[in-house]
C-alpha cells in the first residue's frame, strides 16, 4: 500500500510538467507549421498550447505539486508558444510585405511578451490575484491566432491591407508591458449559487464556438484585449465625475 501511494505522488509531480511540455511542443510544432506555410494549422496549435497552458497550473494546484521549477519551466514554454510562434506567424502570414519594419514589430511583440512573463514571475507573490497587470501573453497570442483563423490562413501580400495587422501587433505588444489591469477570473467561485440564466451563458458560448469557431475565437480574444483599456477609461471617467461632484458640493457650501 505504501509503495502505491509513493508511486501516485511521484506520478502527480510529473503530470504538470507533462502538460507544460505538451504546451511547448504545440508551440514548436506551430513554428514548423509557419516554416511550411501552413498558417491555419499553426494558429490552431497556438490555441491548443493555450488550453494546455491553462491546465498545467490548475493541475499543479489540485495535486499540490506547485514548485519554483514548475513556474520557470512554464515561462520557458510560454515564450516559445506565445512569444516566438505567434511572432513568426504574424510576420510570415501578414507582415512580409513590410520587410524590415514587419519583422522588427514581430520581434518587439516577442520581447515584450518575455518582459511580461519576467514581470509576472517577480510580482506574482505580491499582486492582487483578481487581476493581471498588463495583457497576459497567451491572450496576446490568441489575438494573432484568432485573426489568422478568421481569414482562413490566407497570407496577406498587399502592404496597405497588412497595415491593420502591423498596428495590432504593436498594440498588443504595448498592452503586455503596460500597467493596464485585466481580470484573471481566479476569484470566480464555482461553488456559489448563481441565477439560472447564468447557466445559459456557457451553453451559448459553446454553441457559438462550435457553429462559428473562427469568428467566436477572434471576438473573445479581441474583447478580452480591449477590456483592459476600456475598464481603465471607464474608471477615469468615473473618477473625473466624482471630482466634479465634490467640487460642486464644496462650491455650494461656500
Amino acid at each position: 500500500m505504501k509503495r502505491r501511494r509513493i508511486r501516485l505522488r511521484r506520478g502527480a509531480y510529473l503530470l504538470p510538467s507533462a502538460l507544460t511540455i505538451g504546451s511547448a511542443f504545440c508551440g514548436f510544432w506551430s513554428v514548423i507549421g509557419v516554416l511550411d506555410g501552413r498558417y491555419e494549422r499553426s494558429a490552431w496549435l497556438i490555441l491548443a498550447s493555450f488550453l494546455l497552458d491553462g491546465l498545467d497550473g490548475r493541475v499543479a494546484r489540485l495535486t499540490r505539486t506547485t514548485s519554483r521549477f514548475g513556474e520557470e519551466f512554464d515561462s520557458l514554454a510560454d515564450i516559445i508558444a506565445f512569444g516566438m510562434a505567434p511572432a513568426l506567424l504574424a510576420y510570415a502570414w501578414g507582415l512580409q510585405s513590410w520587410d524590415r519594419i514587419g519583422w522588427l514589430c514581430c520581434f518587439l511583440f516577442m520581447i515584450t511578451g518575455g518582459a511580461r512573463l519576467a514581470r509576472f514571475n517577480i510580482q506574482a507573490a505580491s499582486q492582487d490575484k483578481r487581476y493581471f497587470v498588463g495583457l497576459p501573453i497567451p491572450a496576446a497570442a490568441g489575438v494573432i491566432a484568432g485573426l489568422v483563423l478568421f481569414l482562413d490562413g490566407q497570407p496577406i501580400v498587399d502592404r496597405f491591407t497588412a497595415l491593420p495587422v502591423l498596428i495590432l501587433v504593436l498594440v498588443t505588444g504595448f498592452l503586455m508591458i503596460s500597467k493596464v489591469r485585466y481580470r484573471s477570473f481566479k476569484d470566480l467561485n464555482l461553488k456559489r449559487r448563481y441565477p439560472f440564466w447564468w447557466v445559459l451563458l456557457p451553453a451559448l458560448l459553446l454553441f457559438l464556438v462550435f457553429s462559428h469557431p473562427q469568428l467566436s475565437l477572434l471576438t473573445v480574444a479581441l474583447t478580452y484585449a480591449a477590456s483592459g483599456p476600456l475598464g481603465k477609461a471607464i474608471s477615469w471617467v468615473r473618477q473625473r465625475h466624482r471630482l466634479r461632484r465634490q467640487r460642486r458640493a464644496i462650491e455650494s457650501q461656500s
